[in-house]
This record gives structure tokens, sequence and C-alpha cells, in this order.
């Protein structure tokens, strides 16, 4: 058996002991992408004039006609059966913002009672899983259930494998109804992917260059994620119906000795991490970077860049693989933006950048970004994008969880900003007045140790608490919650980045001086949208107040950041791009409306339940043993003081936590009274989650008040510290 058998065989049977064994460079290139029918699986098993007509669907959007669909079918069936799979799925993602799939075997009968494993290219096109039940927000009726989803080709087939041992053929697709409106998010961010390409190929040209024929969107999307063991998950209602403790008080240790972040990792996550990467390198996924965060049991992994509609496939692979594999070490997942209250949140950093298919990052600024045309022309088109925009960058980035967490002293406030950086400040500022921008040059860092190097400077610093912050040769997008899918947030970028470049470009292309005229764009954009550049503390109060003196949104909550994409100035801009029509992105401010209060309903309901079922009659009880302990105490001529004391304590946090319970449990039934979609968020919204905030701090005093002995669940330091 080789190392490479050894390494897949040890992942799949999830053991959990750390071993011992090296795996060598030459085996993990072997298993990199194995279970990927990529470039290298295409060219091995495609006759070379199939192979070069799918690489120009792929790569120039050509049309792909069935006669070659019908061999690159039958070519990466007989791949998928040798690895083992007899099953084949169109994986979609519906506008829930999970994944879906419906499995179908290559099984085919034969005349004669027999069967053959066939798959044709109209199979692997298309196909039509039943849309009634995903959500659509009143596009199309329920009782019509025809949908359909459509090969994308440009993001590559892959195995995947579950503990069972069952191995599928995995089709990414998009989703759409039988009268062809999206009903997914992956058709957008395509559509968008094509938007900013068409407006930028038409900057390039108007500045000269020649030679890029498409220019693509990409991303690396950072994950980030808890693990907690998962006997005390099963013990916590909340935690598995919400995805987060919506009772408990903070540990007497959290994480202000800031000993977590970047520190050495324990055996058992070592181990955990080193099957998630043996799984994601198997299926082509890029994951670079492992490390612990900074709240306890909190960690994050990093990939490479990827064009944005493979990145997107790819993170939903990462966090669906981060929830199977922590299983198999008795681990569980949270991906939550806020599992665990006083401690710091989990988001996902998307690094977004645009990319010229001839290999240039139109964001690199190189060494002199003061006279680099074409750099100043496509940061301002990004200025102008994410100030004229801001409202839907945050609606993009809305959901419970994350109202838990933006604004806080651990994640980028919900103001909109961008960070610079001081040197490319200076230039733009100085750009703004008419001047020539100067750089600072090539710089060192001085350590002060002879036997350490001098290094290199880079061009910005990093600042966490922007919400989008140039990093060198890319924006960091760092508002985004990190159980979302990212399809959304990178749609919303591309539309308006494609918006700004089109107005460049026809600019551009009107100008008799073409150098002339770029100077006065970027010129005219940091005296416009200049008020968006921040560098300073995005958590400072003063910030708060600056911002509003700009002008700059402050948008605190889903419900009104989700306004921005239901007004026309929304659906003006995705018609346009033509990346949503009114409907569509109508339908979807219903759908996540909607998710808004599910998501807090479950929550209530879980409060209530745990509340009435565990909480009161936990209290209750170790009230009664109180009450037994101080007669016996009494019967022995003791005094008793301190259990009259503690009793006291107890009892008026009981007696005002039954009242609360029942001023949210008549806050929820009026919500769901509600029938209008933005009338119940609201309701949900202002009625709801205060009652929830006020019933959770009369539990959470009881916690400090009980025995350990006497509380029903898991407490945050056994959950946080005991793993």
């Amino acid at each position: 058996m080789s190392v490479l058998q050894k390494i897949a065989k040890e992942s799949a049977s999830g053991r959990n002991e750390v071993t011992s064994k090296k795996t060598h460079s030459d085996d993990l290139t072997e298993l990199f992408g194995s279970n990927v029918f990529g470039d290298r699986a295409m060219q091995e098993r495609l006759p070379e004039d199939i192979y070069r007509a799918l690489k120009e669907t792929i790569e120039k959007g050509k049309l792909l006609t069935l006669e070659v669909a019908n061999v690159v079918a039958n070519a990466m069936k007989d791949w998928a059966i040798e690895k083992g799979a007899t099953h084949y799925t169109h994986w979609f993602q519906p506008l829930t913002g999970k994944t879906a799939e419906k499995h179908d075997s290559f099984i085919t009968p034969t005349a004669d009672g027999h069967i053959i494993m066939e798959f044709s290219g109209k199979q692997l096109i298309k196909g039509e899983p039943d849309a009634s039940s995903f959500p659509s927000g009143g596009i199309r009726a329920t009782f019509e259930a025809r949908g359909y989803t459509a090969w994308d080709c440009t993001s590559p087939a892959f195995l995947k494998e579950d503990a069972a041992g069952n191995v599928t053929l995995t089709i990414p697709t998009a989703f759409c109804s039988y009268t062809s409106e999206a009903l997914d998010k992956k058709t957008p961010l395509l559509r968008s992917m094509e938007a900013v390409s068409k407006q930028a190929i038409r900057v390039l040209r108007a500045l000269g260059n020649t030679t890029a024929q498409r220019v693509t969107a990409t991303v690396g999307a950072e994950q980030e994620y808890f693990l907690i063991d998962k006997k005390y998950y099963d013990q916590r209602i909340d935690l598995i119906s919400a995805g987060r403790t919506l009772f408990g008080g903070p540990s007497p240790k959290g994480q202000e000795l800031e000993d977590q972040y970047f520190g050495a990792l324990k055996d058992r996550i070592s181990a955990f991490m080193r099957d998630l990467d043996i799984e994601l390198w198997k299926m082509g996924v890029l994951a670079k970077t492992k490390h612990n965060e900074v709240a306890p049991t909190q960690f994050e992994m990093a990939p490479i860049f990827s064009t944005t509609n493979v990145a997107t496939d790819h993170n939903q692979l990462v966090m669906e693989t981060m929830q199977k594999v922590a299983l198999r070490h008795n681990l569980v997942c949270l991906l939550h933006e806020k599992p665990f209250a006083g401690v710091n949140g989990s988001g996902k950093h998307n690094n977004w950048s645009l990319a010229t298919d001839d290999g240039q990052n139109l964001l690199e600024p190189g060494n002199t970004p003061y006279d680099n045309e074409q750099f100043l022309i496509f940061l301002a088109a990004t200025l102008t994008a994410v100030d004229r925009h801001a409202d839907k960058l945050r609606a993009s980035a809305a959901n419970t969880g994350n109202d838990l967490r933006l604004g806080a002293n651990e994640a980028p406030p919900a103001i909109i900003s961008v960070f610079m950086g001081d040197e490319l400040s200076d230039i733009l500022e100085a750009l703004g007045k008419g001047k020539s921008g100067k750089g600072k040059g090539e710089r060192f860092m001085a350590l002060g140790v002879d036997s350490l190097p001098s290094l290199p400077m880079d061009n910005t610093d990093r600042n966490r608490t922007s919400p989008f912050a140039f990093t060198g040769n890319k924006f960091e997008f760092r508002m985004v919650a990190s159980s979302a899918s990212i399809a959304g947030p990178n749609t919303v970028l591309n539309t308006v980045a494609a918006e700004a470049l089109d107005e460049i470009a026809t600019r551009l292309e009107k100008a008799p001086d073409v150098n002339k005229e770029a100077t006065a764009i970027v010129r005219e954009a940091v005296n416009k949208h200049g008020r968006v550049i921040f560098n300073g503390n995005g958590y400072a109060a003063d910030w708060v107040k600056e911002a509003k003196k700009r002008g700059l949104p402050n948008i605190s909550n889903t419900v009104d950041a989700l306004a921005a994409m239901a007004n026309d100035n929304a659906t003006k801009l995705f018609e346009k791009y033509k990346v949503l029509s009114g409907g569509e992105l109508h339908s979807r401010y219903e759908v996540y409306l909607e998710q808004y209060t599910k998501h807090i309903n479950i929550e209530a309901k879980a409060s209530i339940d745990m509340v009435k079922k565990q909480y009161i009659p936990s209290v209750i009880s170790y009230l009664g043993d109180l009450g037994r302990a101080s007669q016996d105490a009494k019967s022995i001529g003791l005094t008793v003081t301190v259990q009259k004391d503690l009793a006291g304590k107890i009892n008026k946090h009981l007696v005002a936590a039954y009242k609360k319970l029942a001023i949210l449990e008549t806050a929820r039934e009026k919500a769901n009274s509600f029938e209008h979609a933005k009338e119940k968020a609201e309701a949900f919204r202002d009625k709801v989650v205060p009652a929830m905030h006020g019933l959770r701090s009369d539990i959470d005093a009881l916690e400090f008040l009980l025995p350990t002995t006497a509380w029903p669940v898991p407490s945050y330091a056994e959950m946080l510290f005991k793993l």
C-alpha cells in the first residue's frame, strides 16, 4: 500500500489518534485533486478535439454542443466508476444558503434483464430536481414543482466520499425555475462575473491593453469556526436547534490573556485538521493555512485564491467537510457567527481581486503606484463602487448571527469604510488635489539584531477593524458572515464594480486624451468618494460620529440592511447588468426576511423550551434541597443566614425569569400573527429579541448562584476549555 493510500485510508476511517507517518511532497502532489475531474483528468481521458472544445467553453464561454457533452459525460463516468462511484448528483446552491443534491445511479437496465453503467451528455448538462420545497420568495407558486439544474463546466466535477464508503460523482450546477428565473445563489454570481469581466475589458482596451481577453474576479475566503466536544453539544438544546448558546454565563477565563491566538495546536485538534486537509485536498480545495483563532476553541482555515465561482463552491465544501470530519473525532464544528457570548465570534474574510487571463492582477500597485495608471483606475472604480453602494454591501453580509457580532470590539463595525494605508492614502490625497503623488520607495525594517535580516516593508499595514481593507493587491471584505455562502457578497461586489468600470470605460472611450482623462477620473473619484477611506480605529466611538458627519450609512441590523435590496436603485443596478431581474431581486428580499424571522423564532422556541423543561425545574429542585438543608441546620441549632440569603437571591431571579418567560411567549405569538414579511421581521427584531435577552440575564445570573452539580447543561468553562 502506498503512502498516498495509507493517508486516504486513515482519513476515511476517522481515527482519532495522531500517527507519526510522514508524507512526502510527491505523495501530496498525487493526493491533491485526486478526486477532481479537472484539467489533468480531462487531458488524460478526452480526445484532443473534445478537450479543446470544452476548454473553449470554460475559458471563453463558447457554446457547448451535445456531441461534446456526450464524450465528456462518458469519460467522466468511467473515471468516477474506477474510483468507486455508483451514483452522480447535480450539486446546487438554493437560497437556503446550504447545498442540495439528489443522487441518481449510473445503472440502466437492458432488454435481457441485465444492467449497464451509463451517463449521457444530456444527463450531464441538465437535471430536473423538484423545486417545490425550496424558498423562492413568491417568484413561483408552491404547487409549481419543476426546476432545472444546468452544468457549470467552469467549476470542475469532483467525487464526494462519506464515512459509509459511498462515492458520488458531484457535478456543480446552477438552479432555475421552469420559467428560467434563478432560484439559487450561483446563477447571479456567474452573471455578475460576466458583467465585471465585460466592463473591465472595455477599460483595459481604452487604456491600450490589447492582450487580455477576459477578466476574472478572484476570491480567497478565510473560514473561522469553533470546535466543541460532542458530548457537551448533545446536552445543549440551543446549540442543536439554533447553532449558538442562548444562555450561559462567562467562564472565569476567557480570551483576555490573548494566549489562544496562534497558540500551539492541541493533539486532538491537530488530528482533526490533518484529516480536514486531506479531505479538502482530495477535492481540489486549496487549503493553505490553519491556526488557533482569538477565542478559546476557535480556529481558522485559509485557502489560496480561486476564481469566484470555484471559490464559492470550495467554501461550501469547506463548511460541509469541517462538520463531517469533526464528527469523526467526536467533535462538533460550530459555524455560527456568535456561538458564545463574551468571546470573539466568527467571520469570513472575503479576499477579492480582479485578474486578467494573461496573468495580471489589476489591483497590484507595483513599486510605483503613484504612476501606475491601470492600478489607479481600478482602485478608483473600487472606491466609487464601495462608497456608492455601501448599503448593498452591508446587506450582503446581513444575517441574524452577524447582528450579534458586527460593531462589537471583535469585528468590523456596521459602517462600510475602506482602509488604504498611509502611503496609498497620501498618494490619493495628492492626486485629488491635482498634484503628482509620490511613493516612499522600497523600504526595509531594521529589527536591531545583527543576526536577523532586514525585512522589506509592505505598502500598507493591516487594519483588522476595517470592513473593507486594501491588503497589498486585493481587498479584504471582512464583514461576511461565517455561516453564509460567499456567493451573495461577491455577486454584489462584482456588480457594483461593473457599474463603476462601465462609467469609466465610457469616459475613456470618448476622451481625446486618454491619459489626461484617466487622471481626471482618479482625481474625481478621490474627491467625491474619498470620504469612505478611513485608516483609523473602527471600534472607536468617535468613528461613529465622524462617519455620520461624512454621510456614511450605519445600518445596525439585518431587517434594515435588507431594505437596500428592495428599492428602485438596486433594481435598476442589477437589471442593467443582467445579474438579477426585478422579480428575482425582490424574491431574495422576501426569502432573506423570512429566514431572519424563522431563525429568531427557532431561537425563541429553544429559549422557552430550555427555561421550562431544564432551568426552572432544576432551580426549583435546588431550592427544595436548600430548604431541607435549612431545616436540618435549624434542628441542630445552627443559624441559616447564608441559606436564607442565597435562597432569596435565587428566588428573586427565578420569579423574574418566570415573568420574562411569559413576556417572551407573548411577544413570539404576537410577532407570528403578522402576515407581511417586513412587519413580522420587525416584530421579531423589536420585541422577541429584547425579550430573549431579558430572559437570558436572569438565567445566566442563576447559573452563578447554583452549584455545578445542580445546573442542567454544560457551562462555558466546560465547553470552551475541556477539549
